[in-house]
């Protein structure tokens, strides 16, 4: 994938490894919109390098319309759409109540995920190019009991990216998913000490995606382990060491 002079939409892309894209996009020449629900965590560097920036609730379908329609407005040469909004919530299976959490998930990882693509799929298709790049996890292949939904959304997003690459097969655009580890943004360095520094994962990740042809999936190095557990050998034994965070829930 060539990543200069592109026009990109990051759903999702107001913090953490979303916003770090959007500066290596447009360090590259690229014209970037960084889309949220709160724009105003986009510290005034980013805009000063060019980044631009829309309010967007990927639970609600009049907002993403709205979004769509102003950016494609703004810029009817958009060619790259990532869509990466996410909660990371914890839960207990054993407390009904969770579902609340299990809701709020689905409906901004999952749901939000296919609302974006939808929404900017016929301007692609229209193109006859462009590339679309969902975000998933490690823990979509490899579960972290404690966000037993965040697993399973995640898992649906990689599920709905191998289809939806089938289904844009013939249209001329590229369907990349990339599966990130844990990355040290948003306090992920301070419980979890194995958490990949941004810039460094950052570094691999572009190393991937612009290779040609275009990857199918960008799996640094870090998140092999979970991506190939299963084919490894290794699912049930990470399985348990990743259930030891159980133990910390009341009642266990």
């Amino acid at each position: 994938m060539d990543i200069d002079g592109r026009t990109v939409l990051i759903v999702g892309g107001t913090s953490g490894i979303g916003l770090g894209l959007a500066q290596r996009f447009t360090a590259a020449d690229s014209t970037v919109v960084v889309a949220g629900r709160d724009t105003s965590k986009v510290p005034d560097r980013a805009t000063a390098q060019g980044i631009e920036t829309l309010q967007v609730d990927v639970t609600d379908p009049a907002s993403v319309l709205r979004a769509r329609d102003e950016v494609l407005t703004a810029h009817p040469d958009l060619d790259v759409v990532v869509t990466m909004s996410g909660v990371m919530l914890m839960e207990d299976l054993r407390d009904p109540t969770h579902f609340a959490q299990a809701e709020t998930t689905i409906a901004v990882n999952l749901l939000g995920t296919i609302r974006v693509i939808d929404a900017f799929t016929p301007h692609l298709i229209a193109r006859r190019s462009g590339n679309i790049i969902t975000v998933t996890s490690g823990i979509a292949f490899m579960p972290f009991p404690l966000m037993a939904s965040y697993g399973a959304s995640k898992a649906g997003v990689h599920a709905y990216t191998e289809a939806l690459r089938a289904h844009l097969a013939d249209t001329g655009i590229e369907v990349t998913e990339l599966v990130p580890p844990a990355v040290a943004t948003a306090g992920q360095e301070k419980i979890n000490p194995a958490a990949l520094p941004l810039d460094a994962f950052l570094d691999e990740v572009l190393g991937l995606l612009t290779t040609s042809p275009t990857p199918n999936e960008v799996v640094v190095q870090a998140a092999q382990r979970l991506r190939w557990a299963e084919r490894d050998g290794t699912y049930a034994d990470l399985l348990q060491q990743r259930s030891q965070g159980l133990k910390n829930l009341p009642g266990h």
